[in-house]
């Protein structure tokens, strides 16, 4: 019987240090706040983060982490951890 083995991962998912380095921001708009968020893995092709209180979010936002700054999409949502795609 042959072993059934995991499919890979397109990319490899990377898990920021602790602290600042976690730490990103949600732009929605030009006249609306950022939205704080924690920055819990990311890859070349997306991220996945975390909002605690959760506010509501539109599909598509950009968000900011140091200095890069990418246009995402919501991919999924599970309680306060949101996945996005770039």
């Amino acid at each position: 019987m042959p072993l059934e083995s995991k499919p890979q991962r397109l990319y490899q998912r990377v898990r920021p240090a602790s602290g600042e380095a976690a730490k990103a921001q949600i732009i929605v708009g030009p006249k609306q706040p950022v939205v704080p968020c924690r920055l819990v893995d990311y890859s070349p092709g997306g991220a996945c983060i975390e909002i605690f209180p959760m506010v509501p979010l539109p599909d598509r936002f950009e968000l900011l982490h140091g200095a890069v700054r990418k246009k995402c999409r919501v991919a999924w949502r599970r309680g306060i951890r949101i996945g996005v795609a770039f």
